[in-house]
């Protein structure tokens, strides 16, 4: 079997089942929740000063560190659920090159993680826009702003998947593989940042803000070179353990 048919195999795989629906369904409420908070929210003061400026809204429209943490997710569920149903073992016996068999599924995993970070950045811009109406303000944020944020967002969100997914094909376990994944990226870095202060600018949440032109840390290319290898390490765990791996 050729790279390109595995390929397509992988991603037949994800789009026959309803589990990038459900992600999809969390994207729209995540937009729909920041849709509200332009259109009722308020400071403490009473004052709307969180959409007061173009930055400001493209702060509030940032979403490539929400796509880390979901994609992460999805990646994790996605390569852990086939051994969980024991399709690895078709998959495997079908192609019994691992590495290149593996690498297909992280490609089509990263390729799903990054439609599911544009989109969930394009809901949210959406919603953002569609709410400004409603208040004093109005849309502030740059072509070049708007572009940012989604190309950030879609660069995370295949970034995620990969780490997740090279979680999810070491652990084997859907529970353990998603308990991974929101501890790669949501519990270690703090502890990190606090066994290091020099690694604050490193972590992914900061990597993400940098990409989407939150912060100014690093340089945007910098930041997504670190992304792709936070995904980088997982992957390469990952295909050097189905190797060896017995997987029947």
């Amino acid at each position: 079997m050729t790279w390109t048919n595995l390929l397509r195999s992988e991603i037949r795989k994800l789009t026959t089942t309803r589990m990038p629906l459900a992600f999809v369904a969390v994207l729209v409420v995540l937009a729909a929740t920041n849709g509200v908070a332009v259109a009722v929210g308020t400071d403490m003061d009473g004052s709307k000063s969180f959409i007061a400026t173009g930055a400001d809204q493209q702060s509030l429209m940032a979403f490539a560190a929400n796509a880390l943490m979901i994609t992460g997710l999805f990646g994790a569920i996605a390569a852990a659920r086939e051994y969980a149903h024991s399709t690895v073992i078709a998959t495997y016996l079908a192609s019994p090159r691992r590495p290149r068999a593996l690498g297909a599924q992280l490609a089509a995993v990263g390729l799903g993680g990054a439609i599911l970070g544009l989109l969930g950045a394009a809901l949210t811009v959406g919603a953002v826009a569609a709410s400004l109406p409603l208040t004093d303000y109005g849309f502030m944020v740059t072509a070049g702003g708007v572009a940012q944020v989604l190309a950030a967002s879609a660069w995370a969100g295949a970034c995620g998947a990969v780490l997740g997914a090279g979680i999810g094909t070491v652990v084997r376990n859907t529970g353990g593989a998603v308990t991974g994944a929101v501890l790669v990226l949501l519990i270690l870095p703090p502890l990190i940042v606090q066994l290091a202060n020099g690694t604050a600018a490193w972590v992914p949440s900061a990597l993400a803000n940098v990409a989407s032109g939150i912060t100014n840390d690093t340089s945007v290319a910098s930041a997504g070179a670190a992304m792709a290898l936070w995904a980088l390490v997982p992957a390469l765990i990952a295909l050097r353990v189905v190797r060896r791996r017995d997987i029947v």
